[in-house]
């Protein structure tokens, strides 16, 4: 029994230190923006300046350090989330259809309803709209880990069906960055673009190992889709999904396959490096100098309503009709009282939603106004969540 005790806690405590290191950095970037020595961190916003590719060439403009960490390390988050994905639709908890199709069609419903019910508190103010997609995230990062600390309070099935819709609405959100947030779209980097996706589908298809193979093709299709005026953080999808599967033989052993070779590979690079210091150059908000008159009420509870109400009351809905026409069950072990306290979980956004904060208002006095109701509809949604499990949920 004390064996048993002692490998839960190291479990607990190997979930927990990810994100609790991205939340440290977080708030260490959100101090120093209110600090004295805030002017050096306001340079992360500063371009980098310019050069000239050849000399008698027009200079290229660089981007600032906090745009470059946006389309760069964070490729290999989304490269990260799209394997998990894969990894569970072909041998995982969500390997058939009847099993993915809740917390799929739950995930839906939590992008849908937020995202009018933001539409509609910001429609007075047209300059907001552009923000909609901001409360359409769940932060798996965040919501785990606190179902992994509430214990026997959540039920294994409940765990799974949080996690596959996290997984879920992850995806959804990068469609939506597809769709809605790219620039206008040039023709022969886009041909490009569609050609290398072809090579690398074609390879993952005919079950191809080789990982130079998929590691040169998703740099270049980087920068291809950057040309083409799509946002490039899309190319770790694609190298998500084209890469195999299935275990290559080596001898008479088995040995990884190409899928989970590279998610062992990336797994703490994104854990311990990409998603902290995502968190700490997008987190810090400027509260000191920035006047309360040009704070934006209207967008600020518009971000926390989306995320509080509209995710909770998005995916719950969802769940309920889908479960009432009988196309899916409960999951295993799983109340109505269990899955309402997750469903507050899922209002807790963050990496995903100012990762869209930082597309819909970019270098603009309402991304300090979007990140604050991240943070209060976060924290809301977080802290009732927890209550509502806690103590109005029997163990």
């Amino acid at each position: 029994m004390r064996v048993a005790i002692k490998r839960r806690r190291w479990s607990l405590s190997s979930e927990t230190a990810g994100p609790c290191f991205l939340l440290l950095m977080a708030m260490i970037g959100l101090a120093l923006a209110n600090s004295p020595w805030r002017a050096f961190y306001a340079l992360l916003e500063q371009p980098l300046g310019q050069f000239a590719l050849v000399a008698g060439m027009p200079k290229v403009s660089l981007p600032s350090f906090a745009e470059l960490v946006l389309i760069g390390p964070m490729t290999l988050f989304f490269l990260g989330i799209t394997l998990e994905l894969k990894k569970e639709l072909s041998v995982g908890h969500l390997a058939s259809v009847r099993q993915a199709l809740l917390p799929c069609l739950s995930a839906l419903g939590g992008v849908v309803v937020p995202a009018c019910l933001y539409a509609l508190i910001a429609a007075p103010d047209p300059a907001l709209l552009a923000g909609w997609a901001i409360p359409v995230a769940t932060d798996a990062a965040f919501t785990v880990p606190i179902i992994l600390a509430l214990g026997r309070r959540v039920s294994e099935g409940g765990r799974v069906w949080l996690m596959a819709l996290a997984i879920f609405d992850d995806v959804l959100g990068i469609l939506i960055i597809a769709l809605f947030y790219g620039g206008a779209l040039h023709v022969i980097p886009l041909l490009g673009s569609i050609a290398l996706i072809g090579v690398m589908a074609l390879a993952g298809w005919r079950g191809v190992g080789c990982l130079w193979l998929y590691g040169v093709g998703g740099c270049l299709l980087w920068v291809c889709m950057m040309g083409a005026g799509l946002h490039p953080t899309l190319a770790g999808v694609v190298v998500g999904l084209c890469l195999p599967t299935a275990s290559q033989k080596k001898g008479d052993s088995a040995v990884l396959s190409p899928l989970e070779l590279v998610e062992r590979g990336i797994s703490l690079w994104v854990t311990w490096l990409i998603l902290p210091l995502f968190g700490f150059v997008t987190v810090g908000i400027p509260l000191i100098d920035v006047p309360t008159a040009a704070l934006n009420p209207r967008l600020v509870c518009a971000v926390a309503v989306g995320l509080v109400i509209g995710k909770t009351g998005g995916i719950f809905g969802m769940t309920w009709l889908v479960i009432r026409c009988r196309l899916a069950s409960l999951p295993e072990g799983t109340s109505w009282q269990m899955l309402f306290g997750l469903c507050l979980l899922c209002g807790l956004g963050f990496t995903v939603s100012l990762f869209m904060a930082s597309l819909a208002f970019p270098a603009s006095i309402l991304l300090v106004s979007s990140k604050i109701g991240i943070f209060v509809g976060s924290l809301i949604a977080a802290a009732c969540g927890w209550f509502w499990l806690r103590c109005l949920v029997k163990g």
